[in-house]
């Protein structure tokens, strides 16, 4: 049986040269297949047909869905997920701005409006009440509503007005508590000794004293001192009077009663010199009468200053006139109606002096002589321990003030009446 054995040439492909010519296959189960050599030019028109199927094939190919699904196939999925990450970022942080931006504007306003009451706060303090008034008068601007700006002009300037006023009262009061303080500060404390026993006028000197204390302004500080205890009634009368007192005991025994007074005095000075207290010490019998003047004068004492005092002398039922001669503030002088004391140094009362406690416990300020401390001495009269004392103070008159100015007034009566009055009744 003969084999016929048919050799079948390979189908070339389209675009694939072939012996120096170029093909283009359909399909390789067609029957036929077109070949493009180099005919003449009659056939030009099939040619070109050709070519124009040809490329309607590629445009189909590239741009139909079955040649686009390979390429979304060969896409990575990590590039999918990253997008919707991305995606999901941006609208998170733009929520996040959408919420934020009222909590934004509200601070913003706030710090606006802070700014805008710290300039005004500043233009009010600055221009003034009257200045204000005439520069909310001059923002009206004549227009077609004219009524409507005037009535808002009003209401702002009446708002205005009252803030205006609340800072200017309240700034009077400040004004007024820092002088108030100044003044406090810059007065001098000023040390009422006063020494008292039990006696049948006690009680009625007490509260006259107290009454006149009362009127002079503070710092005041009382110090009282009675003899071997504090007594009931003296203790009942301090409390009632609204004055800063110190009630002090003097235990010393005496033999004589008539220099009760002096040791009672020392027992003060002691007080003063172990706590330092820094202020204006005068001693205040409890029978004199005093006049207010006194105690604002003795706040203009630097070292020792002093005046003239009214003596009323009981057994002759006259007045008398003892203190010093005065040129301005400076001490030229003594007024003494007594002979007998014309031979001490310095012709002064009790009631009649005032001096810096400082002298006390501070020698090394003053250039004191001694170091010893300055108590009155029990020897002599009345006068020549008033000297004495005055003598462990100041040197001369140089070192003394006179009050008032040329020691023209009588500020202090010594009413010895009292003694008087008890003995001739008895």
């Amino acid at each position: 049986m003969a084999s016929i054995r048919r050799t079948l040439s390979p189908v070339p492909r389209a675009g694939i040269p072939l012996n120096g010519e170029v093909c283009s296959v359909a399909s390789p189960l067609s029957k036929s297949s077109s070949c493009t050599q180099n005919y003449p030019s009659s056939n030009g028109f099939l040619s070109s047909l050709a070519a124009s199927l040809d490329s309607q094939a590629f445009v189909l190919g590239v741009f139909s869905p079955r040649t686009s699904r390979p390429f979304e196939k060969s896409k990575p999925k990590g590039q999918v997920w990253r997008r919707a990450l991305s995606h999901f970022f941006i609208c998170f942080m733009l929520g996040i701005f959408i919420g934020a931006t009222p909590f934004a504007s509200m601070t913003l306003s706030a710090n606006l409006m802070s700014k805008h009451q710290d300039l005004s706060f500043e233009m009010v303090s600055s221009v003034g009440f009257h200045q204000l008034h005439g520069s909310v008068s001059r923002n009206v601007t004549p227009s077609g509503s004219r009524k409507m700006q005037k009535n808002v002009t009003m209401e702002s300037q009446v708002k205005e007005w009252g803030t205006t006023e609340g800072i200017i009262v309240k700034s009077d009061m400040q004004n007024q508590s820092l002088i108030q303080e100044a003044d406090l500060e810059s007065r001098k404390l000023l040390i009422i000794v006063t020494p008292t026993y039990a006696h049948p006028f006690q009680a009625h000197n007490l509260h006259r004293l107290a009454h006149v204390l009362k009127l002079v302004s503070p710092p005041l500080l009382w110090i009282v001192v009675e003899m071997t205890s504090q007594s009931a009634q003296t203790t009942d009368i301090l409390r009632r009077t609204g004055i800063m007192y110190r009630h002090l005991v003097c235990e010393k025994n005496l033999t004589d009663v008539r220099d009760r007074s002096v040791h009672q005095r020392n027992v003060a000075l002691f007080h003063i010199e172990t706590h330092r207290l820094d202020g204006i010490i005068y001693f205040a019998d409890e029978d004199n009468i005093y006049s207010e003047d006194l105690f604002k004068q003795m706040r203009q004492i630097r070292r020792f200053g002093t005046w003239s005092v009214a003596k009323i002398i009981s057994n002759k039922m006259q007045a008398a006139i003892e203190g010093p001669v005065c040129n301005g503030t400076q001490v030229i002088g003594w007024h003494t109606f007594e002979s007998s004391r014309r031979l001490q140094r310095f012709y002064a009362q009790i009631s009649g002096f005032a001096f810096n406690s400082t002298i006390l416990w501070d020698p090394k300020r003053w250039h004191r002589p001694t170091l010893e401390p300055i108590r009155q001495l029990d020897t002599g009269n009345d006068g020549f321990q008033v000297s004495t004392f005055i003598e462990q103070i100041v040197e001369d008159e140089s070192q003394m003030e006179g009050l008032p100015q040329d020691c023209s007034r009588i500020m202090v009566i010594m009413n010895r009446l009292m003694p008087f009055i008890l003995t001739s009744g008895s």
